[in-house]
């Protein structure tokens, strides 16, 4: 499914932003007991991103699950990143943590695809990543899993960004 960021007015287009994928990791439902009855309202947990090295991650609340998924798709566009990659894997082995998860990423060969579970394989995919092995430790909550990748794949630096830092220079 892919979101192309618009605005209207009436009938008429005002902008129109790239187009970027999007993935519905989790719809949470959650009720409120009132003198009538439950009632009900809906959270959303969206990735989006570019396939090319930007992606972002937004959860919304609404009390019909359209706008919770809409509200998550917008919130999750403005909070796009930039990740490095090495071609289509990660340039070195990262642990991220959020709250009780931990992933880890390590880089694969090509051709060996995304060996992970939903939530850190949106995340992954939606990056631009194709070839990448990871591990989940701790609580498997969808929402700490995607913000614990997102962290390991903003820890990640480039050859020539480590060379520039440490004043050296790298053998291959």
């Amino acid at each position: 499914m892919a979101f192309r960021g618009t605005r209207k007015r009436g009938d008429e287009v005002l902008a129109e932003g790239p187009a970027y994928d999007d993935v519905v990791v989790k719809v949470y439902r959650c009720a409120k007991v009132v003198k009538g009855g439950r009632r009900f309202s809906f959270g959303a947990l969206v990735v989006v991103g570019d396939r090319n090295g930007r992606v972002g991650v937004g959860y919304a609340k609404a009390n019909e699950v359209p706008q919770a998924v809409e509200k998550g798709r917008k919130q999750a566009t403005r909070a796009m990143v930039p990740v490095r990659l090495s071609g289509q894997t990660i340039p070195h082995a990262a642990t991220g943590q959020f709250g009780a998860s931990r992933v880890r990423l390590i880089p694969a060969a090509p051709g060996t695809g995304v060996i992970a579970g939903a939530s850190v394989r949106a995340v992954l995919e939606l990056a631009g990543v194709h070839d990448c092995l990871t591990k989940a430790y701790g609580s498997t909550s969808p929402k700490n899993l995607v913000k614990a990748t997102l962290d390991a794949l903003l820890s990640m630096r480039d050859r020539e960004t480590i060379e520039r830092l440490r004043g050296v220079s790298i053998a291959v």
